[in-house]
């Protein structure tokens, strides 16, 4: 045994510790930092453990160590929004994202465990294409149980820079949750052909590997639809202060007018880019609430005076329900306005973030003096789900509001598939890590729906991308900027388009299949 391999079984020695490790490296692989081949190689470490682990039990604990890193690592961003609200210590943020990741590191558990069950006595490659097609349905449960938090799927390490897609390329024949196990094969197939001394194997894999992350794809085609994107810079600390409703207004204002003579054009703000309430019918106390007009159709006018003839606007805004004369929950909405004022469509956020927008388990929380994060006296309100705004000569626009865009095949009306998705969002409370993250995540839905993302925010990343998951152009964080230019045309319909997490579903299926048959080949 070589000094090297004395060091390497020292270290597997402990191997809850190595797990806890390799948790935290395989999260360098997210945004900003993209350090996707130590993420890959993380992953792969991981694969040795299940390997080594005498039965599925100690597999499903290691598993769930290795999560507990990854995720309180990767969701550390977290920690910054309990800093942009009043009612609960700073510090507290600091406590939620490891109780938090202590819930997320199940889903490793189970794919950890599940690998072990299915091919833990076989060969290596058994036990290989089991961890890939169990890591599958593992980010498949993750999105949808308890609501579901569908965070940093581990398969957004394959997408590649601003200009080129990268691996992530395949998602529309597999879809995001299947792209995360393709990472997973990639990843762990590598480390064994390592710790199995196949040095060409490795060489050539890693090459090829290079060559599909950084692949250049070219110019992409030109749309015929003008739009002004804005970015006002609001940052969150003055978001929500009344003095300030009619400043930040201006300042988004004024990025948002005709710079010449006035033409059809989409003008898009960003959630939270309002402070008025644009409906009618409320009690007069909460117009006045907003702005010192308090008239809505006055604050719709002077809106069309902004976008002017031939524009349309598409805002971020929140609707009341109104019950007995008193408000008793709201809507995080986005509102069509025309150039005349009408309001023209509407859409109603219908996956709410916990805790951010909403009060879960209020009956235990509440006593407790917890709260939300976001100031406001009661909880949003569900709206119905994905919804096409047919704008007429402004098009077809999908809506999915800031997190939503996280949610692989729930992000499209699937009986009227729109020309593009407008995705408002508010990342001022995300800190550092999380708008650069935000962002990977909506070039992900973009490329698996074959659709181009128009993302407008409050503070940044906003950014147009196009179907393939380009980055045409956008403002950094924290700089108050406009983009214009044409809507990306969209492409034709994809595979995952038509049959959304099925076809995720259908691939681990292919992966326990294969990893059954080379077992019992093992076998005889």
């Amino acid at each position: 045994m070589t000094r090297i391999e004395r060091a390497i079984e020292a270290v597997l020695a402990h191997p809850r510790i190595v797990a806890l490790l390799l948790g935290v490296v395989a999260a360098t692989g997210f945004r900003p930092l993209s350090l996707w081949p130590l993420a890959l190689l993380a992953m792969g470490g991981l694969l040795i453990l299940i390997a080594r682990a005498p039965d599925w039990r100690r597999a499903a604990l290691l598993g769930w160590i290795f999560g507990v890193g990854h995720f309180t690592f990767g969701n550390s961003w977290i920690a910054t929004a309990f800093t942009y609200q009043a009612n609960m210590p700073a510090v507290l943020g600091w406590i939620a994202v490891p109780l938090l990741s202590l819930y997320l590191a199940v889903y490793p558990a189970l794919a950890s465990a599940g690998s072990k069950l299915i091919g833990g006595r076989g060969s290596r490659t058994a036990l290989l294409l089991a961890f890939a097609g169990c890591w599958i349905v593992a980010e498949w449960l993750r999105s949808w149980v308890f609501t579901g938090y569908a965070w940093n799927p581990f398969g957004i390490v394959l997408l590649g820079p601003f200009d080129r897609p990268g691996l992530a390329a395949l998602a529309p024949w597999m879809g995001t949750y299947a792209l995360s196990g393709i990472a997973v094969l990639i990843g762990s197939g590598l480390v064994l052909a390592l710790s199995e001394r196949r040095w060409v194997a490795a060489g050539a894999a890693s090459l090829l590997l290079m060559l599909g992350m950084y692949l250049p794809v070219g110019e992409g085609a030109q749309g015929t639809l003008p739009f002004t994107l804005v970015q006002p810079d609001v940052r969150q600390e003055q978001l929500d202060e009344p003095r300030l409703y009619e400043a930040n207004f201006q300042k988004t204002a004024a990025l948002s007018r005709p710079e010449g003579p006035s033409a059809r054009r989409l003008v898009l703000w960003p959630e939270s880019g309002l402070p008025d309430y644009l409906r009618e019918g409320y009690p007069q106390r909460y117009y006045l609430s907003t702005t010192a007009f308090g008239d809505p159709a006055l604050a719709r006018r002077r809106i069309g005076q902004v976008i002017g003839e031939g524009g349309l606007l598409l805002t971020g805004a929140v609707d009341l329900e109104i019950e007995g004369g008193r408000a008793v929950g709201a809507y995080n909405a986005v509102t069509a306005v025309a150039a005349d004022g009408a309001i023209v469509g509407g859409y109603r956020k219908a996956h709410l973030v916990p805790y951010g927008e909403y009060l879960a388990l209020r009956w235990l929380f509440e006593p407790l003096g917890l709260t939300r994060l976001v100031p406001g006296a009661f909880d949003f309100i569900p709206g119905p789900g994905p919804r096409t705004l047919d704008s007429g000569a402004w098009g077809q626009a999908g809506v999915q509001i800031c997190y939503e865009i996280i949610f692989s095949g729930q992000v499209v009306d699937p009986d009227k598939r729109p020309d593009y998705i407008f995705n408002p969002s508010n990342d001022g409370w995300f800190g550092a890590f999380g708008p650069p993250q935000h962002l990977a995540q909506a070039r992900l839905r973009s490329i698996e729906e074959a659709l181009p993302v128009l993302r407008a925010t409050t503070t940044g990343i906003s950014a147009v991308i196009d179907s393939r998951g380009v980055v045409r152009s956008h403002v950094p964080m924290r700089r108050a900027d406009r983009i214009d230019g044409h809507v990306p045309p969209p492409g034709a319909p994809t595979l995952f388009s038509r049959l959304g997490n099925i076809l995720p579903l259908a691939w681990a299926l292919a992966f326990l299949a294969a990893s059954r048959v080379v077992f019992r080949r093992r076998r005889d």
